[in-house]
């Protein structure tokens, strides 16, 4: 373990100073006690300040490396001598004080070295946890049921959120659990309090970091990981993110799932003329009914968790044009077909197309579409620029940093054609359609929660 994160990490008290010393001569009567004017200490200073000041000063001074003490704004010795170490590399007097262009000058040191790493404070809806992030250096994200994680493109850095319930689970008990997984920690650093622990050491050829708090038979663990390579950027991190994570948030900074309405609107791509129906899983998921627009009651027939998939079916429905699932190929933007919220256009259900742009994200192939479409887009037809379809969109919940009263945002990817059909193929639909016009193969799904 580093020198900065080992320090953070063991917070060593300061010890109080040793009592002055006096003579006096034994021939003489002691001279009358004379009372300086006391004098402010840097100390005194900072106990003066705000505890939001003193915190974001603390905050500040960890990003350069200069403090590895809790941010947490309490006045300390820890953070004076921070302040000090500052002052003494700009060849200015160490008062242990910021003054206005010392205060100005650390800010902007602070910032930079943030914006490089792109730090964001982020919740996380899988896990229901808070943390700060480097969004910069892990932008592979990806959930399971066992939490989130975060990653470089190598794999270098590593930020992962998970959580778990166990029986008569302790403090003891969970950080046992996490000494040994994987098999190769070696463990340096280690405290168990009543309520969390850490751990700190080795793993291989790199660096880990282990913060868990319990709650109940519940534990919310976050693990980072990085290589010696990454050891100058990572250690301010490190001691940042140990500082933001907040495992069990309440109130404005509860994390959870974004709340499903009672009715919601998709679209769905006609794939059959027997009533087939492809869309976006997440759309219906919850539905105690579903409706096709003018065709009446679908029935659920099958669905795809990993690429967000679901096929529907319609008996009985006539003159339906199925679009026909050619070769088309993927180009740097397409033009998505499908049919908005009522709400956004005034209660109609009119078809509708945007431009989107193709990016492609991370290792796993998984190609966004930007700028996201609006709300009822999700399961719209990818068209590209020859009139070949390429793949359906999907709608996700965005995680943004802070809490905020507005609707979520959203973001949208591309499932490609060939994931389309697969998944009907597995599913033995016969796959027979000739349309070309997609704005006459795609319909509105309703969702009906309550």
């Amino acid at each position: 373990m580093t020198s900065a994160v080992a320090a953070f990490l063991i917070l060593v008290a300061t010890a109080l100073p040793a009592a002055a010393q006096t003579s006096t001569a034994k021939s003489k009567p002691p001279a009358p006690a004379v009372t300086a004017p006391a004098l402010q200490t840097p100390l005194d200073t900072a106990k003066a300040m705000t505890q939001a000041e003193r915190q974001a000063i603390q905050s500040d001074l960890a990003w350069i490396g200069k403090y590895n003490g809790l941010i947490n704004g309490d006045a300390s010795e820890r953070m004076v001598s921070a302040i000090q170490a500052f002052q003494k590399d700009r060849h200015n007097k160490t008062t242990g004080v910021l003054n206005p262009q010392e205060r100005e000058l650390l800010t902007d040191a602070a910032r930079k070295l943030q914006a490089r790493v792109g730090w964001k404070l982020v919740g996380d809806p899988a896990t229901g946890m808070r943390t700060g992030l480097p969004v910069k250096l892990v932008p592979q994200q990806s959930s399971d049921a066992n939490g989130t994680r975060w990653s470089s493109q190598s794999g270098a850095v590593q930020v992962q959120l998970t959580r778990s319930k166990q029986p008569d689970l302790t403090p003891a008990k969970a950080a046992e659990q996490e000494r040994g997984t994987p098999a190769d920690r070696k463990v340096t650093y280690s405290t168990i309090k009543p309520d969390f622990f850490v751990l700190s050491g080795t793993q291989g050829q790199r660096n880990f970091y282990v913060r868990g708090q319990l709650r109940g038979n519940e534990a919310r663990i976050l693990t980072i990981l990085y290589d010696q390579a990454s050891k100058a950027t990572m250690e301010p991190v490190v001691i940042a993110m140990s500082s933001a994570f907040n495992p069990f948030p309440t109130g404005a900074q509860a994390v959870g799932p974004p709340p499903r309405k009672s009715v919601e609107y998709a679209t769905g791509i006609v794939v059959s003329t027997a009533g087939d129906i492809v869309t976006d899983r997440q759309a219906i998921d919850g539905c105690q009914s579903i409706v096709i627009a003018g065709h009446g009651n679908a029935d659920r027939i099958a669905i795809d968790k990993e690429r967000d998939l679901a096929l529907l079916r319609i008996y009985g429905a006539h003159g339906l044009t199925a679009l026909a699932l050619g070769d088309g190929s993927t180009k740097s933007s397409v033009e998505l077909t499908g049919i908005a919220d009522p709400q956004s256009q005034g209660g109609n259900a009119a078809v509708s197309s945007v431009q989107a742009s193709i990016t492609p994200v991370g290792s796993n192939g998984e190609l966004a579409l930007s700028p996201a479409p609006g709300l009822g887009f999700s399961g719209a037809a990818a068209i590209d620029p020859g009139g070949k379809f390429v793949g359906m969109a999907r709608l996700k919940p965005i995680v943004v940093a802070g809490p905020s009263a507005a609707a979520p945002a959203t973001q949208a990817a591309l499932v490609g054609a060939d994931a389309v059909r697969d998944f009907l193929k597995a599913n033995r639909v016969a796959v027979n359609g000739t349309g070309t016009d997609a704005k006459a193969s795609v319909v509105r799904v309703i969702c009906v929660r309550k």
